[in-house]
């Protein structure tokens, strides 16, 4: 099974990607990992990519592709995987389909997580997370049993600065300048399922799970 799960910031694509991969046992693939892990593992790729980001500059597309591109060769994604929030932009989506094209794989679906701008800025402005030990919290969803303190290690919880509304607002621009016209591209491949990404966490899993039983191999 080969998935590209679109949608806005706060949508739950991350969460759904991951409960994805374990119920089908297949990789997921976020380029925010990759990125990371590449830099920690000092390869020629993360070096080129930490020189980008210790300027505070965007990892320019032929170095993230380049990561996709290594990750999809491994033998950890033969059976299948799902790319969280990546491609980003229409020409990453080209570039993937020459990466996929050069090692005969076809996407079997790609899922378009849509949910309201109003909810999308709740979730995210809610959201609380621990420097320490990285645990994510909700002020409405999911708070955290002591006020503004770690359930898991006690250190107190932040709010990202990509989390603030002023933020918010400035990622759903960019994404809808940058992100949005996927959804046409990948519509004309015939390859697009929408799915409304407003309701529980596990409501939502389930109708995920109707839509990709025709893909899963016997």
């Amino acid at each position: 099974m080969r998935l590209v799960f679109l949608g806005a910031p706060g949508v739950g694509k991350g969460t759904q990607a991951e409960k994805i991969a374990v119920q089908y046992g297949i990789a997921k693939i976020s380029t925010g990992d990759l990125l990371r892990e590449a830099v920690r593992a000092q390869t020629a790729l993360g070096k080129d990519a930490k020189s980008y980001m210790d300027q505070g500059k965007l990892v320019p597309d032929s170095v993230v592709i380049g990561l996709v591109r290594d990750k999809l060769s491994e033998p950890g994604c033969a059976g299948g995987f799902v790319l969280d929030g990546f491609p980003r932009t229409v020409p990453q989506a080209e570039e993937l389909g020459k990466v996929l094209s050069q090692k005969s794989i076809r996407l079997d679906r790609v899922i378009n997580f849509q949910v309201s701008r109003e909810d999308v800025v709740k979730r995210l402005s809610g959201r609380r997370s621990c420097p320490k030990c990285q645990a994510t919290f909700h002020v409405d969803f999911a708070p955290p049993k002591a006020s503004d303190r770690c359930d898991r290690c006690g250190d107190g919880l932040v709010q990202r600065s990509d989390d603030k509304r002023e933020a918010i607002e400035t990622r759903l621009k960019v994404y809808e300048e940058q992100t949005a016209p996927l959804i046409d591209y990948y519509d004309r491949q015939g390859v697009l399922t929408h799915l409304d990404g407003g309701g529980a966490v596990e409501n939502v899993y389930q109708a995920l799970t109707k839509v990709l039983t025709p893909y899963k191999k016997a």
